[in-house]
């Protein structure tokens, strides 16, 4: 990995895919104007309703094996065969240089990696859902997945939930309006502590 040349704060928000993270990373984006996304680069194609360089970096299996090659990332992960995901250091040192904090919505394995590197200058949240039950039920109110997919990200999740603990804090997701306002009150203590 490239050093990073300097350190800002960071807020890193992780769950199981369905468990709500996006959804409260952009309440918090909208509520509090020091926060700025941090755009992970993946090796997926997009989605109908993603813009590159707006959503993610899509740069491609091969673009992002070379890009590994160069040590551009702060972290990266291979979550399914041939699909990666990684924060490059370039997109850290952009926000810090903006005067910014950078907050992350990034998977479980992604936030454990990104809190054992940034440690202290990073408030690492585990966003929790009720239930498995709830999580297969939002994952397949999206509509976006195969009954494959939905089957790989139920099991993923039952194992992303194990290391909950792992996180500074565990904030439970079963009332959306309640878990917006308890993150936000969360990162405006970190980001002016």
């Amino acid at each position: 990995m490239t050093e990073l040349k300097h350190t800002g704060k960071c807020v890193i928000f992780s769950a199981p895919s369905g468990a709500g993270k996006t959804t409260i990373v952009h309440h918090l984006l909208t509520h509090l104007k020091e926060l700025e996304f941090s755009i992970s680069a993946c090796s997926r194609a997009p989605r109908h309703n993603e813009t590159d360089g707006k959503d993610y970096y899509f740069i491609g299996v091969e673009g992002f094996r070379k890009k590994i090659e160069e040590g551009a990332f702060v972290e990266w992960e291979e979550v399914y065969t041939d699909n990666y995901y990684g924060t490059l250091v370039s997109e850290l040192e952009r926000i810090w240089k903006n005067g910014h904090v950078v907050i992350f919505d990034v998977d479980v394995v992604g936030g454990l990696n990104l809190k054992k590197k940034l440690g202290k200058h990073a408030l690492a949240v585990f966003v929790q859902p009720p239930t498995v039950a709830d999580l297969e039920k939002r994952l397949r109110h999206r509509s976006t997945e195969t009954e494959e997919k939905i089957q790989t990200r139920l099991a993923k999740a039952k194992l992303e939930l194990s290391h909950a603990d792992q996180f500074d804090v565990i904030l439970l997701n079963d009332h959306l309006e309640t878990a917006c306002e308890e993150a936000k009150q969360l990162v405006k203590k970190f980001i002016h502590a």
